[in-house]
């Protein structure tokens, strides 16, 4: 493996700041270092690469073709940075750390109850958790940023083990005030009627949902608002006249 002319963290978390943060100085004021040196760390990465990262478009700043490839080799790179520092400092503490992802419905209804047991079974462990969408998800499995996952889909990976843990399905809920409170089933046709709340397209439950619609023939229902957040969706479902479908175990 040739070792020579590696880029270094520094150079990388610069080309994050810039791309994040809008240009050269607001980089700087971020990472605490004058404009002069976060050109100069730009210009030690094209060297690195031998290729232009950025290129200046109408006064701003942009991510050339090969810069959008380190861009995302950077993220990567400081997320396993992050990912080692915390492992160090559980080693440091005596303790074994278990990095787990969940998706935002898990991380909201399931997991506080799921950490307390498991707390409570292997104080050894210390539990890092995050919640996230469940392809950044299969990313960071795949990548080893994660050691383990709960989602309401199973990965599609080969470097991934899935194991079924749980049981759930989605339903139809509406509030208390809602026409249709108390009923049991409900032709197909009624679906195209109501007025709908649902996740956002990139979460895992609305993609469970879009394909069960598109199974019984439905490509499409009113929806007269998107959330990315099942608890406010509750809250929505509560006090109006709209509904979703939502898992079992959040109602």
């Amino acid at each position: 493996m040739e070792y020579r002319n590696l880029p270094d963290l520094s150079g990388l978390a610069t080309l994050i700041a810039v791309v994040e943060r809008g240009g050269l100085a607001e980089a700087g004021r971020a990472m605490h270092i004058g404009q002069p040196a976060v050109t100069k760390r730009l210009r030690a990465l094209d060297n690195c690469y031998g290729v232009d990262l950025m290129q200046r478009k109408a006064r701003r700043l942009e991510l050339t073709p090969a810069g959008e490839k380190v861009y995302a080799y950077a993220r990567l790179a400081l997320d396993h940075q992050r990912s080692l520092l915390d492992d160090l400092a559980s080693l440091q503490e005596g303790r074994n750390s278990l990095r787990l992802d969940v998706t935002s419905s898990i991380g909201e209804h399931i997991l506080p109850d799921l950490l307390l047991r498991f707390a409570d079974s292997y104080p050894e462990y210390r539990i890092l958790s995050r919640m996230g969408y469940t392809r950044r998800i299969q990313t960071r499995l795949a990548t080893g940023l994660s050691d383990l996952a709960l989602l309401e889909q199973a990965p599609d990976h080969p470097d991934i083990l899935v194991q079924k843990w749980l049981d759930d399905e989605v339903i139809l809920v509406c509030g208390p005030a809602h026409p249709l409170r108390g009923s049991d089933l409900l032709p197909i046709t009624v679906l195209g009627q109501l007025s709908y709340v649902l996740r956002e397209r990139r979460s895992s439950m609305r993609v469970t949902l879009d394909d069960a619609l598109q199974a019984i023939g439905i490509e499409q229902l009113p929806i007269a608002m998107e959330v990315g957040s099942t608890d406010t969706i509750v809250e929505m479902l509560q006090r109006g006249k709209h509904v979703s479908f939502l898992p079992r175990f959040v109602v």
